[in-house]
């Protein structure tokens, strides 16, 4: 079984959605793990948005990267290119570091309609790099 690690600035969003779909789509071919180099709590419009999906992320929790440094990873997926330049150096020794920037849809000012349509986005986004990494690497 392989170990994942999902990448991000405050494990709050983009890691989050992340972390469902590749549980989603890896089953038992991998042990997926999400992280950021801050933690800011599971934002309630990602869990939101993955829940039509069919994707439970309610009881998923905003880890800090430093949880699991003693884990040896086959795979860290960035998903903001802030995680990549800021992350901290994780000693695994033959992890494979894989970099996807996603747009941060929590940023977004404006009407319900608007921030539902870039958390929509994105989640589209996440999912078929998901599924592609789990067809591809796993």
């Amino acid at each position: 079984m392989k170990n994942v690690l999902v990448l991000c600035t405050g494990n709050s969003c983009r890691s989050q959605m992340a972390d469902g779909y590749l549980k989603y789509f890896a089953k038992e071919k991998a042990t997926i793990y999400s992280a950021g180099i801050e933690t800011h709590g599971v934002n309630p419009r990602a869990v939101a948005i993955m829940k039509l999906d069919g994707i439970d992320i309610s009881q998923n929790t905003s880890n800090n990267v430093s949880e699991y440094l003693d884990i040896d990873f086959d795979f860290i997926i960035t998903v903001c290119d802030h995680a990549q330049e800021n992350c901290p150096h994780i000693p695994s020794k033959n992890a494979k570091r894989i970099h996807q920037d996603f747009f941060d849809p929590s940023k977004v000012k404006g009407s319900e309609e608007q921030i539902f349509n870039a958390f929509k986005k994105t989640r589209g986004q996440i999912r078929a790099f998901c599924e592609e990494f789990v067809a591809e690497e796993l």
